[in-house]
């Protein structure tokens, strides 16, 4: 039995999912296809979300919503008109009943907007498959029995889910389930983060207990490096869970970074193919590698990163000053990605979208009266870049190359930083050098 999920690319038109529809019948053990909404068909296309997103908005302002309501309805009457399905009348009745029916003090209105796109396509998804002679049928979440926490636009799956998905997994049906979005315990949809719907595939896989989770987008698999950065950088053929892990967290954007633990937790391992290309092997994500398998798997970067420095003689000496900064960033709902510190040193790094101004200067003096130190400064415009790979704990050389191949092009570290699972080395550089790290350390481990 197989989970397969298709992404946006894969099913924005109905060429597409005439590709879909070949990959599906092309393998009877494909049996729960998960879908994402309308993605762009071209570079210049929208995205249905962000379409919704914009109705969100229309409707909020008190504005005339039918002019988007009419360009969100005519993406899937197009497709259905292509694909020779009757028209989807009902379908504009569920998006014009958005608007009808918002409650703006509703905190789930805008996960409502949101999932509408995944539901709306999985609908017409369906209907194809069946349209086409496949035993299939659309599936609601919550009849699947996806429970989600109650964090509107951040839901995590409840552990109760799997044994409820697990009831459907003798369906002789070939059931189509919208990807991003579960239901809370009370009874209200509630979306993942964005680009959720790989975490909905990576459920469903772990509840019925599949052999394998295929997810579908537009390139042959994971690359070791960004295409923009290296000239046709190497195929990722193999990645543990931990690196694939670490390598979204900066930037990959092939796989949602959170999708991984519930295939994770099952031992399922995770394909990523191309629904342009469905022969091609892939890049395949699983527990450990074979002994042959390279120190370092993948380079990847990630900007729109800020620094707060804090600088104190003595400062190791003062217990518990690390924990009033700590204190100060979560009254003021701010994480933290990295504390590198020195004897009479703390830096904190962050994500730059985190702060505006207003929050910037009122995070600053908070930790000037509370920590009083010789200097408080914040830097912006930082990139990290992170070396990823389970067999670089091996090899006592990789730093030193690491350090060494930026060094070559006159990249300055501002932070340098290792966990004790030596599964990536991550630096901090200013972001108009991201582009000639990425390039250096690539052709220093690949080429």
């Amino acid at each position: 039995m197989k989970v397969i999920k298709f992404g946006g690319s894969s099913v924005a038109s109905a060429k597409q999912l005439n590709k879909v529809l070949a990959i599906v019948k092309s393998d009877p053990d494909r049996r729960f296809v998960v879908v994402s909404a309308p993605g762009k068909r071209e570079q210049t296309d929208k995205k249905v979300t962000d379409l919704l997103i914009t109705y969100y908005h229309t409707v909020k302002e008190k504005k005339d919503p039918s002019a988007i309501v009419a360009e969100i309805f005519s993406r899937y009457q197009q497709i259905a008109t292509d694909l020779a399905l009757t028209e989807p009348l009902e379908l504009l009745a569920q998006l014009k009943n958005l608007a009808q029916t918002a409650d703006f003090t509703d905190p789930y209105l805008l996960d409502r907007f949101l999932s509408t796109g995944e539901n709306l396509n999985a609908q017409l998804v369906a209907e194809f498959f069946k349209h086409a002679g496949l035993a299939a049928r659309y599936l609601d979440p919550k009849e699947l029995g996806i429970t989600v926490t109650a964090e509107p636009q951040n839901a995590r799956v409840l552990n109760e889910s799997y044994e409820k998905i697990n009831h459907w997994k003798d369906s002789a049906e070939i059931l189509v389930i919208p990807g991003f979005f579960g239901y809370t315990q009370a009874g209200n949809i509630c979306t993942f983060s964005r680009g959720g719907s790989d975490i909905t595939g990576s459920i469903v896989a772990a509840g019925v207990k599949a052999e394998l989770y295929e997810n579908f987008t537009d390139v042959d698999g994971i690359f070791a490096a960004n295409p923009k950065f290296v000239h046709k950088p190497e195929l990722m053929k193999c990645a543990t869970y931990r690196e694939m892990r670490e390598l979204s967290y900066a930037g990959f954007s092939v796989f949602h970074d959170e999708a991984l633990m519930p295939s994770f937790k099952a031992n399922i391992p995770v394909v990523i193919k191309n629904t342009n290309n469905p022969d091609s092997p892939g890049s395949t994500i699983k527990q450990s590698h074979a002994e042959d398998q390279n120190q370092i798997v993948g380079i990847a970067s990630d900007d729109g990163f800020s620094s707060i420095n804090i600088s104190k003689y003595l400062l190791n000496r003062e217990v518990g000053i690390v924990g009033k900064v700590l204190r100060i960033l979560e009254e003021r709902n701010v994480s933290f990605e990295h504390m590198p510190s020195g004897i009479d040193d703390i830096s904190i790094i962050l994500r730059s979208h985190q702060l505006d101004q207003v929050k910037e200067e009122e995070l600053l003096r908070a930790i000037a009266y509370e920590i009083d130190p010789d200097s408080l400064v914040i830097e912006h415009g930082l990139s990290v870049v992170v070396l990823v790979g389970e067999g670089m704990k091996y090899q006592p050389n990789i730093t030193a190359d690491s350090t060494a191949a930026l060094a070559r092009k006159n990249v300055n570290i501002r932070m340098l930083s290792q966990g004790a699972g030596e599964v990536s080395i991550v630096f901090a550089i200013k972001s108009e050098q991201e582009r000639a790290a990425v390039r250096s350390l690539y052709y220093t481990f690949f080429d």
